[in-house]
């Protein structure tokens, strides 16, 4: 299997780990086929972390627990929280598809929720 896109691994790591995070299944239960090594790392890497991500995410929001967010946003902010933290990908390309991802599978809301959230996490970590 050749590699997928980054684009189209972040998606499917949304999607698995929006399908775990609704029915609690275990990621590994849920993956078909061969899935991409970015797809699967991403996904672990977010699942062992969940607790401290929705942790960051609470801080970074105004007034919204990460429990209370939508599956979607959720997962979504996750896999960005991950992304900025391990620093492969440029802070800008991380907002700008977790924004996309936020619009195409949520609503315009949802990606400003989403936009509003990673921008206080980005300035916060800058110190500014």
């Amino acid at each position: 299997m050749s590699e997928v896109s980054r684009r189209e691994a972040r998606r499917a790591a949304v999607f698995i780990l929006f399908q775990s995070d609704v029915t609690g299944r275990p990621l590994g239960s849920l993956y078909e086929g061969e899935v991409d090594p970015y797809t699967e790392r991403l996904a672990q890497a977010v699942s062992g972390r969940t607790e401290e991500l929705d942790a960051r995410i609470t801080e970074a929001s105004d007034d919204w627990t990460a429990d209370r967010l939508g599956a979607v946003e959720r997962n979504v902010l996750r896999v960005a929280l991950e992304e900025l933290d391990e620093g492969e990908v440029p802070v800008e390309v991380v907002l700008d598809e977790a924004v996309t991802l936020s619009k195409r599978y949520a609503s315009e809301d949802a990606a400003r929720l989403v936009n509003g959230i990673l921008g206080r996490v980005v300035r916060e970590a800058a110190g500014t």
